[in-house]
Formats: structure tokens, C-alpha cells, sequence
């Protein structure tokens, strides 16, 4: 029976070296796998990375693009309303001069001494029905005294057969301004109960009631308008 026998130098050497070796191999091997997993985990990681800022920079993106489309959704609508604005402003100064026009054919409706007559007719009897009373006083411009006069003659007659009395017409001397385009106020009730006839006053009146036409024949109707009277 053989026994064992101790190493020499060189056999201990070799063996050395394989042990060394085998670590070695064991070491590299397990580098490599601690670089794969590294490498693994690292791309794992880079791609969530790329992915979630992928995703800020998409939301970004939509948010400046919602921002974008509001702004100019705002100027757009800035825009027509100043548009619509400036037609509104050019449609007013129309009517403005329209009516300016009108105030000035109207001051000229005095000059003619029979259809201002007829008109004064028409706008006393008009005012004493509407007041419906016995006495009542007419102001007028100071140089329509005499036609005032002349019409109240005229029309006496009607408003009492109308009324059933004698009416009691008085002319104030307390007179309209010459600037006055014409016409007559007048009062009952001692002054508590007044008709403004003056043709500025109806000019007024025609303006409010007749607006909603003079703008159809002016400009037509409104292209969002649906419905129609």
C-alpha cells in the first residue's frame, strides 16, 4: 500500500497556478455577469428614462399647441370684435348724420306758411285730446304766435264738437327757443300734465319707434338674424 507523498516545490507551484486560474475564470465569469445584469438593468432604466420624457416632452408639446390654438382663437376673436366694433361705430356715425340731416330739413318745414299751418292743426288737436281738458296753454316759438293763433281758431271748433265744451286755448309768452325747430307744448292741470309737440319731439319719437326699419333699409338684416315679425 503506497502512501502519500508530500508535495515539491514545483508540484505546489502548479497547483497554485490552477487554483489561481480557476478563481480567476470564476471572477471574470462572474464579472461578466454582473455587466450583463448591469447592462440589463441600465437599458431597463435608460428606456423609462427616454419613455417618461418622451411622454413630458409629448405634454409639453400638446400644452404650448392647446396655448397656441387659444391664443389665437383670442386674437381671432379680438379681431372680429374690432371689426364689428368699427362697422358699429361707421353704422352710427351713418345714422348720426342721417338724423342730423333730418333735424335740418325739419327747421325748414316753418318756412312753408300753409303745410306749417296744417302741421300746427294737426299737432294741437293732437295734444288737446291727449290732455282732454277745458283750459289749456300752448307755448310755441315767439315768431309762430300769429300761426298758432290762426290754427287754434281753426281747430276749436272740432276738439268742442269732439269733446262736448267750449275749450279755453291760451298762449304763453313764455316761449320755445328760437333754435326750436317749431311745433307747441302744451299743459293742463295747471301745468302738471304736459304734451311735448314740438317737431323736435316727434323727430325723437320717429327716431326710437323708426330705428329698428331706418337699420333694415339701411344695412339690411343681420346675418345672424333667425326669426322675422
Amino acid at each position: 500500500m503506497s502512501t502519500a507523498r508530500p508535495l515539491n516545490d514545483d508540484e505546489v507551484f502548479n497547483e497554485m497556478k490552477k487554483m489561481v486560474a480557476f478563481i480567476k475564470q470564476e471572477a471574470l465569469e462572474k464579472a461578466r455577469e454582473i455587466k450583463v445584469k448591469a447592462d440589463e438593468e441600465f437599458n431597463i432604466e435608460k428606456a423609462k428614462i427616454v419613455r417618461q420624457e418622451s411622454l413630458n416632452i409629448e405634454a409639453v408639446f400638446e400644452r404650448k399647441i392647446k396655448q397656441a390654438e387659444v391664443q389665437k382663437k383670442i386674437a381671432q376673436s379680438n379681431h372680429i370684435n374690432k371689426a364689428r366694433l368699427r362697422i358699429l361705430q361707421e353704422r352710427q356715425q351713418v345714422l348720426d348724420d342721417l338724423f342730423e340731416e333730418t333735424d335740418g330739413l325739419i327747421h325748414q318745414i316753418s318756412q312753408d306758411g300753409d303745410q306749417y299751418g296744417e302741421l300746427l292743426d294737426g299737432l294741437i288737436l293732437q295734444g288737446a285730446y291727449a290732455l282732454m281738458e277745458q283750459d289749456i296753454e300752448i307755448r310755441c316759438r315767439e315768431e309762430d304766435t300769429d300761426a298758432v293763433n290762426a290754427s287754434v281758431e281753426r281747430i276749436s271748433g272740432q276738439y268742442e264738437e269732439a269733446m262736448g265744451f267750449s275749450p279755453n286755448f291760451t298762449v304763453s309768452e313764455s316761449y320755445l327757443a328760437s333754435s326750436s325747430a317749431g311745433g307747441v307744448v302744451m299743459s293742463g292741470h295747471n301745468g302738471k300734465i304736459t304734451v311735448d309737440n314740438t317737431l323736435g319731439a316727434r323727430l325723437d319719437i320717429a327716431k326710437e319707434e323708426m330705428l329698428p326699419q331706418i337699420r333694415v333699409a339701411l344695412f339690411g338684416h343681420s346675418p345672424s338674424r333667425t326669426f322675422f315679425n
